[in-house]
């Protein structure tokens, strides 16, 4: 009986979550139009698709990355596909003071912002972890409490615009996946700090959405690359829709995304009722001999 429980209820759950969420989509890109935005981590990947989005979308558009001619070129697309404006600033952060300088940049060209958008991801390797604190530190400053600094300068605006907070993580920040340790840890961080915050939102009736973006294996160069020959990655999401579902969860004001659906919210059905299971599921999914030869 207990078995049928841990069973039946989880299923029951994920049934219902589907039909809640399917009714809820009544996105309209025209929510975005006009829209104050900021994107981060978007030179590239993910990030660059999403101000690709926004700019058909006609928003207000600052993008950031650490490369500027990349940033140039993003620009120039955007605004070709109908922003109603399109700014970037570059730099790294890992410097807390560009993080915040973003969003004093954004109150400088528009005293308004609607949307933040936190992306950005700083490099770290995949494989055991090697014992580098100094790499999970700097992973930290760039992957967790940057995220913390800019929610923090933007507040202001975003509590006057009744706005939203979007957080790009991974199921690598629900699930302990091997090979990502110093990674897995700053999304695990992002969870908890930004589903606090939301409580914290709730009572005192701020009227601030924070949506956290749970992805699974999206087909970003990058992310191919680190895979490569290592991790079964036969089916990984396409960056372009994945774009779109995290800009149009943002503007529902959804609690969470998940993407994509099944392949995200299943394995953290398992791991609530067979932890082990998971784990196991997971480790068959890598060569660890090629592992071991990177």
């Amino acid at each position: 009986m207990d078995l049928l429980q841990k069973i039946l209820i989880p299923f029951v759950g994920l049934v219902l979550a589907f039909c809640f969420y399917s009714g809820k989509d009544d996105f309209k890109p025209e929510m975005l139009q006009g829209k104050h935005v900021i994107v981060t981590g978007a030179s590239t990947g993910i990030g660059e698709q999403m101000a690709y989005h926004l700019a058909r979308m006609g928003s207000h558009i600052l993008i950031t990355a650490r490369t500027e001619a990349k940033l140039r070129k993003v620009v120039a697309q955007c605004l070709e596909l109908g922003a109603a404006s399109a700014r970037y600033m570059n730099g790294s952060m890992e410097d807390l003071v560009f993080a915040q300088n973003v969003v004093k940049k954004a109150e400088e060209l528009w005293g308004h912002l609607d949307m933040l958008i936190l992306n950005h991801v700083g490099s770290s390797y995949f494989n055991y972890f090697n014992s580098d604190i100094e790499h999970v530190q700097k992973l930290l400053d760039i992957n967790f409490l940057s995220y913390v600094a800019m929610t923090v300068a933007a507040l202001p605006m975003l509590k006057n615009s009744g706005g939203s907070i979007v957080v790009v993580s991974s199921m690598a920040g629900k699930v302990g996946f091997p090979f990502v340790v110093p990674y897995s840890a700053t999304k695990f961080a992002l969870d908890g700090f930004f589903s606090s915050l939301r409580q914290e939102f709730a009572i005192q009736n701020t009227n601030i959405s924070i949506t956290l973006c749970i992805l699974g294996l999206i087909n970003t160069e990058n992310a191919m690359k680190a895979v490569s020959g290592v991790f079964d990655s036969s089916s990984p999401a396409p960056k372009e829709e994945c774009a779109f579902e995290i800009i149009k969860g943002g503007a529902l004001r959804q609690r969470e995304v998940y993407y994509e659906y099944t392949s995200t919210k299943i394995p953290l059905l398992i791991r609530d009722w067979a932890p082990g299971l998971l784990d196991y599921l997971i480790r068959r999914k890598y060569n660890v001999e090629k592992v071991q030869e990177n």
